[in-house]
Formats: structure tokens, C-alpha cells, sequence
């Protein structure tokens, strides 16, 4: 995936109201970007590390920078938590990811499940089960390459995963795919100690047949892309 046009390098100063942060560029401007990031973005925010913004064409943007990576304590993070799902259906779309390789449609955001859920990434082929993929964005590192999912209490997350396992109990394949948006994961484990629910419930969703899938991104200021897999730890 190219970003539109080469992102610009500044320094992180602060993030503020959740979806704003500032960033001084290489000429000591400092501008407001926007922070499409809801979550807490713990183990990505320090101040004075480097960071990449992109901007946008539209004149009718409020705010035309966005944030897009940071690096902070010496890792490339993607924070921008709206590409993950893009990079997901490019990546098993151009069929480099090979566990999900040889679908014929790819479908986004296809509503499914028994709660009123999204799954993110529908895969369907003749003569194949249908494929329920959930797309994750894993930030948090905790050193050793350790890289944990969520990094706050996440219902919603929970729900997922019920929803995925329903899927599997219909005959159905169900996946959930970790994008390690971070450039330093070897391995991306819950966050038991922030939501011991989430990993509990994770825990008994593989036993019921959900599949686990971890792909660290590769990141630049001019592409991302889902590189190698890595280890998921339960």
C-alpha cells in the first residue's frame, strides 16, 4: 500500500483530546494533525521521538495532516489505526498471505454473527467454506519483541470473538489476523494483565476452532505492506 505522496518527518510533541496531536516539522513549524486513533496508543507516545505525517489533497478538510507512524524507544509503529484493514485486504487479495490464498472474492465490512458485528474481511470461493476474517491492529510492545493486543478493555473486541466462533461452530472458517504494527514483534500475545477477559475468552475461541494469524508490517514513509508472519502467543 503507497501512501498518496512520501510522508513528512517532524518530531512528536503531544497527543491531546484523543484525536489531535502536534508535531513540529523540520523547519520548527508545528502543526496539528489529525490522530485517527481512539485508543490509549500505550508504548507508541513519546515525546520528541520521530513521526511521519501525510497530508491530504482535499481542500475541505479540516485538518489536512494526519498522523501515520511514530517511532518511539527506537520502533517504527503504525498508529493510524484506519489502514490496518486496508493493508489485510490488499495483502489477501494480491494472495500474499498464503493461509488465506485462493479465495475468489474478498469482501469488506459484510454483516454477520448473532450480536450485530462487521467482520472485517469475507473470503468466498466455490467449493470452499466461507472464511470470517477479523483484523486486529497490535501496538504495544513490552520489550523482548513482545508485541500485546488490547491495550485497553475492549468489549467490543470480546464480542468479536464470540461472533468468530459462532462461525466456526456453522462449519465456517474463522480467523483472526494480527497485524503487528509495530517493527520490532516477534511475537503478539494478549494483554491479560489490561484485559484478562479478552484473553480468557481468546483462549477458548482457538479451542472452538478460531485460527490465529500474525503478519508484521513493513513500514516507510512511502509504502506499507504485511511482511513476515510471527508467533501468536496464548
Amino acid at each position: 500500500m503507497f501512501f498518496e505522496s512520501p510522508l513528512t518527518q517532524g518530531r512528536f510533541v503531544r497527543r491531546y483530546k484523543r484525536f489531535f496531536a502536534d508535531v513540529q516539522l523540520a523547519d520548527g513549524t508545528e502543526v496539528v494533525a489529525h490522530c485517527a486513533n481512539s485508543g490509549s496508543m500505550r508504548g507508541c507516545l513519546e515525546p520528541g521521538c520521530e513521526a511521519w505525517l501525510s497530508r491530504s489533497s482535499d481542500p475541505n478538510r479540516k485538518l489536512a495532516w494526519s498522523l501515520e507512524l511514530l517511532r518511539p524507544f527506537g520502533a517504527l509503529c503504525l498508529v493510524n489505526t484506519a489502514r490496518p484493514n486496508a493493508l489485510a485486504y490488499e495483502a489477501i487479495s494480491a494472495g500474499a498471505v498464503p493461509e488465506l490464498a485462493g479465495y475468489a472474492d474478498v469482501r469488506r465490512e459484510v454483516k454477520y454473527g448473532d450480536e450485530g458485528s462487521r467482520i472485517d474481511l469475507l473470503l468466498t470461493g466455490p467449493g470452499r467454506p466461507d472464511c470470517y476474517v477479523e483484523v486486529k491492529s497490535a501496538t504495544m510492545g513490552v520489550g523482548g519483541g513482545v508485541t500485546r493486543f488490547p491495550y485497553a478493555v475492549t468489549t467490543r473486541g470480546t464480542k468479536h470473538l464470540r461472533e468468530l466462533a459462532l462461525m466456526a461452530s456453522r462449519g465456517h472458517r474463522a480467523v483472526l489476523l494480527f497485524c503487528a504494527s509495530r517493527d520490532d514483534t516477534r511475537i503478539v500475545e494478549p494483554a491479560e494483565d489490561i484485559d484478562p477477559e479478552y484473553a480468557r475468552t481468546l483462549r477458548e475461541v482457538v479451542k472452538a476452532g478460531v485460527e490465529l494469524l500474525a503478519y508484521r508490517a513493513r513500514l516507510s514513509e512511502r509504502e506499507i505492506t504485511l511482511g513476515e508472519r510471527v508467533e501468536v502467543g496464548v
